[in-house]
């Protein structure tokens, strides 16, 4: 058996490897955690456990921060429509949470490893398909309200499975799931996104905690924190230069990039 990888820990490494993530995910208007993974497992050597449990930290970082950014002029008005769908999205999502999170802890490493690599890959291509999708496309469900929540509980509870199981906010899901499910404007969705991920994260977070993940106080000061700080500011960078460069096209470059560092770090577990 091989041994295990050995922790780099760096401050300054992890400041500044998260900006840029943080720059291109708030480019797309997501958090960029599903890049942040193959970086702590590939390039701080982090096991597939800690790594998640790690990445998940870093995204409630970067879940409250992103509240408290829009803070100012966060608006629930536009939610009023959707919130019954909000609800039953986080519903699913805080219970799948709970289980994936006791999920990562009872299986093997190199079982942990082939999940993710099967998720990020699929993340990926949902990243390369969404790229040719047209942006404003009416909800593909019927407007019966029952339908509408028993399928955003169902979606919720695969969001915080995959939430639970690769340590993201889960926005790379939830915000197509809600345009192109359901309909919802995209600065809506992306609001909604939000708030449903918060509760996901944190509960994620409590359980990792409870179940010993943050024991070692220098995985949270350099490797989380900097982390964390570096996705913000990235993130808030790229928000600013939204339009720039066309969206569709780094949803295809970026789903590229994440296939291949998947496949590359974790195809040999």
């Amino acid at each position: 058996m091989a041994p295990k990888p050995e922790v780099h820990r760096s401050p300054v490494a992890a400041l500044l490897y998260s900006a840029p993530i943080g720059l291109l995910g708030g480019l797309i208007g997501l958090g960029g955690a599903e890049f942040r993974l193959p970086v702590l497992a590939g390039v701080f050597g982090y096991a597939a456990r800690r790594a998640v449990a790690l990445n998940l930290a870093i995204s409630l970082i970067t879940v409250v921060s992103a509240l408290l950014i829009r803070g100012g002029t966060l608006s629930l008005a536009p939610l009023l429509g959707l919130l019954p769908i909000v609800l039953a999205m986080i519903t699913g999502a805080v219970s799948a949470a709970y289980v994936g999170t006791a999920l990562v802890h009872r299986v093997s490493e190199r079982l942990l490893e082939r999940v993710i690599l099967v998720f990020l890959v699929v993340v990926g291509s949902a990243l390369i398909v969404e790229a040719f999708l047209p942006q404003d496309v009416p909800g593909l469900l019927p407007d019966a309200l029952p339908i509408r929540v028993v399928t955003a509980v169902v979606f919720g509870l695969g969001i915080g499975l995959v939430s639970s199981l690769l340590g993201v906010a889960g926005g790379e899901l939830i915000i197509p799931t809600l345009v192109f499910a359901f309909g919802a404007g995209i600065k809506t969705a992306g609001t909604a996104s939000l708030l449903i991920s918060l509760p996901t994260v944190v509960v994620g977070v409590l359980r990792h905690r409870r179940l010993g993940s943050f024991t070692d106080r220098a995985d949270l000061t350099q490797t989380v924190a900097p982390m964390g700080a570096g996705s913000v500011i990235g993130a808030v960078a790229g928000g600013l230069f939204v339009g720039v460069v066309p969206a569709a096209a780094l949803k295809f470059v970026l789903g590229v990039i994440l296939i291949v560092s998947a496949v590359r770090i974790f195809r040999g577990s």
